[in-house]
């Protein structure tokens, strides 16, 4: 190992630190600047484009934000909001479970957000802790990610998995299920986490002080009636995911096509992926009668695109570092996950962690797995440790602590002291333990 790999090495990490202040916009840039760096510099070979990962992310966002222009993402938060209602005293239960079934439907945690003010005001008005369910709810949505066939790191794995024969089917048919349990292991940790909420300090003294007051006016409920337009907009939406898990089941009836060399090579699921996702786009868009001016306006689309700029430069530069090294990290290893292959479920934790992005450690890491010799099906039990990057409080967190009022969801004086901590890590580690034996059956 010599100087200059370390100085490189150094590099990347700097274009991380420096990236990560910024979101990942500025995941994207810094990693261009590491590119500039590494090739011009150090005249490193460019790694091959994330070209798959990143326009599956462009074609699922494509879809969901002409759903969202529909009205489709509107609906599914009323819905939730009278399921919630319906059963306080189980909102611990209910509430990860709506919100995680947001995220796996859209691939992305936008949805869930709208209804975080609801769990906790309507927790509240159940004499229930509202840490408990909040604090849940938003790490079931954000790890969800890897349970959604739409997300952008599911995307990831696919098309990096590909070529080890493992498809979407196989990676959902372990990982949904392990994530489920997941999610009850979290709920179930903080089902008596602190204080009842009548008993609480901080909440006694808001109480006495005046400083919250019960039935909060902006969760009444107000029936409206449903347009039609909206609901063939979920319905076409969910056939299309359908389409998706149907011929990524039956693979033999994909398209077949004949190589120059006379090889004969199927479909594969990256371009059906991206196929079926704009074609339903399309029929959402003809069948829900969507003004023209109405697409341009969805926020999912814009938040969509921040993402594929952040995949796009991060796993391009640490791509071609890990490219240029290859002999190197497969020797020194290689030995090392041949005998402990579950230790790299640490290095992806450690990555996600520090660049706040499920689906860039997919794209810089998975590769690097797959060229250490890490069976595909180890990988894929290791796909949720990619979502570390609950670890210091994201946006999401920091407005759940303001949308509980009562003052039970805090974020520690030390900052990663947090209310999500303990669901965060009771959720990965349940899911990867659920994986492990379920991937012993699927494989």
């Amino acid at each position: 190992m010599d100087i200059i790999f370390i100085l490189q090495l150094f590099i990347i990490f700097s274009m991380i630190a420096i990236g990560g202040r910024y979101g990942s916009i500025g995941l994207g840039v810094s990693g261009g600047l590491g590119m500039c760096i590494l090739v011009l510099v150090f005249g490193m070979q460019p790694a091959s484009l994330p070209v798959n990962v990143v326009f599956i992310i462009l074609s699922v966002i494509t879809c969901v934000s002409v759903l969202q222009s529909a009205g489709g993402l509107d609906l599914l938060v009323k819905i939730a909001e009278r399921a919630l209602k319906k059963k306080p005293q189980a909102i611990v239960f209910i509430g990860p479970l709506i919100t995680s079934t947001f995220t796996i439907f859209c691939g992305t945690t936008y949805v869930a957000f709208s209804v975080y003010p609801v769990i906790a005001e309507v927790a509240a008005q159940a004499k229930i802790r509202p840490e408990r369910p909040l604090s849940v709810s938003v790490i079931a949505a954000g790890i969800a990610v890897v349970a959604s066939p739409m997300s952008a790191a599911t995307a990831g794995m696919v098309a990096i998995l590909a070529a080890s024969g493992v498809g979407l089917v196989q990676i959902l048919v372990v990982i949904m299920p392990a994530f489920l349990i997941g999610v009850m292991c979290a709920c179930l940790s903080v089902f008596k986490r602190g204080k009842e909420l009548e008993q609480d300090e901080e909440f006694k003294r808001k109480i006495m002080a005046g400083e919250y007051q019960f039935l909060a006016p902006e969760i009444q409920e107000t029936k409206q009636k449903i347009d039609p337009k909206v609901k063939r907009a979920l319905i076409i939406f969910s056939l299309g995911i359908l389409t998706i898990i149907f011929f990524g089941t039956f693979t033999n009836l994909l398209p077949h096509y004949k190589l120059a060399g006379g090889e004969i090579e199927r479909l594969s699921t990256p371009n059906l992926i991206q196929m079926i996702m704009l074609a339903t786009a399309c029929f959402i868009m003809l069948f829900a009668r969507i003004p023209a001016n109405k697409l341009t306006e969805a926020s999912v689309f814009k938040s969509g695109l921040i993402g594929v700029v952040g995949v796009f430069g991060i796993a391009w530069m640490t791509g071609t570092f890990f490219e240029a090294y290859k002999p190197l990290f497969s020797d020194s290893l290689s030995h090392v996950v041949r005998d402990y292959p579950y230790l790299f479920g640490l290095a992806l934790f450690a990555f996600s962690m520090v660049i706040f992005s499920p689906s860039a450690t997919v794209a810089a890491l998975m590769p690097l797995g797959v060229s250490l010799g890490i069976p595909p099906h180890i990988l894929v039990v290791l796909y949720p440790c990619v979502s570390g990057d609950f670890i210091v409080p994201g946006a999401n967190q920091i407005a759940c602590v303001a949308f509980d009022r009562t003052g039970t969801t805090k974020i520690g004086k030390f900052v990663i002291n947090h209310s999500y901590l303990r669901p965060g890590f009771a959720l990965i580690i349940g899911a990867v333990v659920s994986a492990y034996f379920i991937s012993q059956i699927v494989f």
